[in-house]
């Protein structure tokens, strides 16, 4: 018994009502094919398009390797012009990564092609989009999002690979205290069982998105992501009603992420491997009691 992965619905459009009664209330992962294709992005954004955009701005790139245990979660890897970057991943696969790329920042104009669905819900952060960027073989490491939003991720220009996981398994997935990351010492796609049990019989979801899928991911869902050509998304975000959900948010975004940063700036190394221990502890734990039940 390994890691069961059952396929996440699809459908070509969806109702409000559907929507909200069948995943938006049960918190289920869904692709949408058509929603994007209203937009003036389906077709507006290539390549050549967002070069001429965004232009020149030199933006953070991220790569696969394990994270820094002395710099905070999202310290980049290195630095290039967008429009190289750009020329890279199509031309050759690269693990390096465009993450949390912020069009307001870099290219407001991209703000006038999209559209947030909100005749499926509310909440949305609109002035807050995000696009991630990355080369053929790159990968997205298993993590939650911090701010615990529900996400519309479109994906544009090829296809990605995704691995989906309710929150529930956190301890199983061998979670990093203080963090919304996995230890990144097993592949989820072909994990080592002797070494990492906790992850046997662990249940989740994988698609494959292609240009203009939309992906609706609810709240604290853990994701990994591989790009099967150099490819990118964009993500929507809207609130969960849950004042319990909101309250978490918060507290992950002040108290925990500042704590863990002070712990990282003065003990690195001793507080990372105490941090994976604990890990380990949890997850052999919550697999010795059946968690989750």
């Amino acid at each position: 018994m390994g890691i069961k992965l059952s396929p996440i619905d699809v459908v070509d459009e969806i109702s409000k009502e559907d929507f909200i009664r069948n995943y938006l209330i049960p918190r289920r992962a869904l692709v949408i094919r058509n929603m994007a294709k209203k937009w003036p992005a389906f077709e507006k954004w290539t390549f050549e398009y967002l070069k001429d955009v965004v232009g020149d701005k030199i933006v953070p790139l991220y790569d696969s390797s394990k994270a820094d245990p002395s710099k905070p979660i999202n310290a980049s890897a290195a630095e290039m012009k967008f429009g190289d970057y750009i020329d890279l991943i199509r031309k050759e696969p690269t693990d390096l990564r465009i993450f949390l790329f912020d069009p307001i920042k870099h290219a407001p104009r991209l703000l006038e092609d999209y559209r947030a669905p909100k005749e499926l819900m509310g909440g949305f952060l609109d002035s807050y989009p995000n696009m991630f960027f990355g080369g053929q073989g790159s990968v997205t490491f298993l993590h939650y999002d911090i701010d615990l939003a529900h996400i519309f991720h479109t994906h544009f220009h090829g296809r990605k690979h995704i691995i989906l996981f309710d929150y529930k398994w956190k301890e199983r997935l061998y979670c990093i205290p203080f963090s919304t990351y996995a230890l990144e010492d097993y592949d989820i796609t072909n994990p080592d069982f002797e070494k990492f049990p906790a992850l046997k019989g662990i249940e989740g979801y994988e698609t494959f998105l292609e240009h203009g899928d939309t992906l609706f991911m609810p709240t604290g869902m853990w994701h990994w992501m591989k790009y099967l050509d150099g490819s990118f998304s964009i993500s929507l975000r809207a609130w969960d009603k849950s004042l319990a959900v909101k309250a978490k948010s918060l507290y992950n975004l002040t108290v925990q992420r500042k704590l863990d940063d002070i712990m990282k700036k003065n003990f690195s190394v001793k507080y990372m491997n105490w941090k994976e221990e604990l890990a380990v502890k949890r997850a052999e734990r919550a697999l010795a009691e059946g968690k989750p039940l």
